[in-house]
């Protein structure tokens, strides 16, 4: 008695494909691990930088929400989702969330997630893997990441309930967030989307949340003047934690004079009593969780270890589990 594949659709919400081959690769692999593939008959349109006009890709939204397939994986990021935000129809997309449809994607795909914060709470979509950077690789370009793939059958099973990492920041032999526990509504991601959408109806007002924060390309001080304007705007103080993820594909300056990243985190901790914990796989990186935006969370540390649980729907899990997930736990 097998249980019925999960239907998945790929679907390109901001930036255009480059090309094909990689939306092919992900598509046949994830055919490969159980799931029902479809993709979206705009995930190759291009218009400019971005996959189609902008009234085609806000046609695409609400076309997989009607849909409400089991899974709803963006291709990549880029940019292009700020400028459908005030347009979406968010009834429509929480609808899809409330009958099953998990949202998955990161980087640019950070202003539709805190966006539906802002606009439908109690809803959860998912950061995780981009379809074509992370399920699209050619084995020579360094193929699928195991942890990356492992955490998203599960995630997409409906049976993950917990990760776990290092906290990475902290110098030898001191532990300063040894004991911490926190409980919160989980929110962030792309560090830059998340500062753009401060001061707009976009932006979901957080208190006593967990905010998670990455970005790519960002020199350390941009990082920290991002940071400090969180900061200074009251949204880091008001939350119970924050993890930095993956910081990285920044060159340093001669101008620097040894100053990097742990300064730039240094500079946000002697501002502010909200414990900042580093080491969270997330961002543009090759290893990278799952983690449900907009759940309610609960984070423990104990020593240098860090875990991030919350409660399993183990009623879609049962409906959506496929056999590759069977090994995860």
């Amino acid at each position: 008695d097998r249980t019925p594949m999960s239907t998945l659709t790929l679907f390109s919400p901001a930036g255009a494909l480059p090309a094909a081959t990689p939306l092919r690769r992900a598509a046949k692999r994830l055919t490969a691990w159980g799931f029902e593939v479809s993709i979206d008959a705009d995930a190759l349109t291009r218009d400019q930088r971005f996959a189609g006009s902008d009234a085609t890709r806000l046609a695409v939204f609400h076309r997989i929400a009607k849909a409400v397939p089991d899974v709803a994986l963006a291709t990549r990021g880029g940019y292009g989702c700020t400028r459908l935000l005030d347009q979406l129809n968010w009834k429509a997309i929480a609808h899809s969330i409330e009958h099953g449809t998990r949202w998955v994607g990161y980087s640019d795909f950070t202003g539709f997630q805190n966006a539906l914060i802002a606009h439908a709470k109690g809803l959860a979509t998912w950061s995780g893997p981009l379809a074509c950077s992370d399920f699209g690789r050619s084995e020579a370009e360094g193929g699928v990441d195991d942890i990356t793939q492992d955490c998203f059958l599960e995630a997409m099973s409906g049976a993950l309930e917990a990760v776990g990492f290092r906290e990475s920041g902290a110098a030898r032999g001191i532990q300063p967030f040894d004991g911490l526990e926190a409980r919160g509504l989980l929110w962030g991601g792309n560090l830059t989307v998340l500062c753009a959408l401060l001061g707009t109806p976009h932006f979901p007002r957080v208190k006593g949340g967990v905010l998670f924060l990455e970005d790519v390309g960002e020199h350390p001080y941009r990082i920290e003047r991002m940071l400090l304007q969180l900061q200074q705007a009251g949204v880091i103080d008001a939350q119970a934690a924050v993890l930095l993820g993956d910081f990285s594909g920044w060159t340093r300056q001669s101008t620097d004079r040894g100053y990097g990243l742990k300064d730039a985190v240094a500079a946000l901790r002697a501002r502010t009593r909200t414990p900042v914990l580093t080491g969270l796989p997330i961002g543009h990186c090759a290893t990278k969780v799952c983690l449900p935006v907009g759940a309610k969370v609960d984070l423990f540390v104990q020593g240098r270890e860090v875990i991030l649980g919350w409660q399993s729907d183990h009623r879609l899990a049962h409906r959506h589990a496929h056999p590759d997930t069977a090994h995860a736990h």
